[in-house]
């Protein structure tokens, strides 16, 4: 299989090959992981691999004209890609596979100053896509890749549509699905005997995306900020973070280390919690073990904040 990194040209890939174009990082991983050596198959990801999440994300005239090419598109779905319907519309003939197709997904439940402790079941989650360029993407959460069952079903999609544009290699996709799901199912077993001992806690989240950490470790969500590089917070949201933390006992607040430091230390300094810099997992380098390795450190570190 050829990966194509984004310092290569494009042009590396064989016209006779498979273009598998995924997204964004997390959906690269979960593809490598299920491609891994199947022969006349070629792997690029849309955007850069420190982009984050596809908040805003603008398509460019290189990523149209990659699209044009594709043979398959693995997107996570969901809201995520707030260009979906541009892309769908622009190649009716594009394979599209979203991979969080069948996932329940979490209802968006930003609120600095509310507790929300419905995050564990949402069964009543809608699945159509919708055009949002807000970061909670609408009413949905669809970070499912933070969550270790909904992260095997994600895999599992993508085995699924891969093995339907490419019934050639399907055994092989089939193979390497199952054998990526078992590490996955390694991590859920520790995640499980973590939950086992901190599940109930009062956490305060500076991220959307760990409201799935809150549901997969049964903890209660006292309060949400969501912060990012365009994120203004005023002296009221603060004012209300910090009640929160007051009045629901928090101990440990979750945040991540690009967006959330300046605003973890001064809570922190004000409030005496810890603040944990978990890992949103859409950022890193292609290895094929990255997510793995970047949920076992989220595991590490939430034993180590709950001891």
């Amino acid at each position: 299989m050829a990966y194509v990194r984004a310092e290569q040209k494009k042009e590396q890939a064989k016209d006779e090959d498979l273009l598998v174009v995924t997204s964004f990082y997390p959906m690269y991983v979960a593809a490598e992981n299920v491609i891994g050596d199947v022969e006349g198959v070629t792997l690029e990801n849309l955007s850069e691999p420190q982009t984050g999440c596809l908040h805003d994300y603008q398509l460019t005239a290189a990523d149209m004209k990659l699209l044009s090419k594709a043979d398959v598109f693995i997107v996570n779905g969901g809201g995520i890609e707030s260009f979906l319907s541009d892309v769908a519309e622009s190649y009716p003939d594009l394979k599209i596979v979203q991979a969080c197709d069948g996932i329940d997904l979490l209802e968006s439940a930003e609120g600095t100053g509310e507790s929300h402790n419905d995050l564990s079941s949402n069964e009543d989650a809608d699945h159509d896509d919708h055009d949002h360029s807000e970061h909670s993407h609408g009413d949905e959460n669809a970070h499912v890749w933070m969550n270790l069952a909904d992260y095997q079903i994600q895999v599992q999609n993508i085995c699924n549509g891969l093995s339907e544009a490419d019934s050639a290699h399907a055994e092989q996709y089939a193979k390497n699905a199952q054998t990526y799901q078992g590490k996955v199912q390694e991590l859920q077993q520790e995640a499980a005997e973590l939950a086992s001992q901190i599940a109930s806690q009062p956490v305060v989240i500076f991220h959307e995306a760990y409201e799935y950490i809150v549901q997969e470790y049964g903890l209660q969500l006292a309060g949400e900020m969501n912060l990012d590089e365009e994120r203004q917070v005023s002296a009221g949201e603060v004012a209300d973070i910090l009640h929160s933390i007051e009045d629901n006992h928090v101990s440990v607040v979750l945040a991540e280390e690009l967006y959330g430091t300046d605003m973890g230390e001064m809570v922190a300094k004000q409030s005496g919690v810890k603040v944990v810099y978990l890992d949103t997992l859409t950022r890193g380098d292609y290895s094929a073990d990255s997510y793995l390795e970047g949920m076992r450190s989220n595991i590490e570190q939430l034993k180590e904040a709950f001891q």
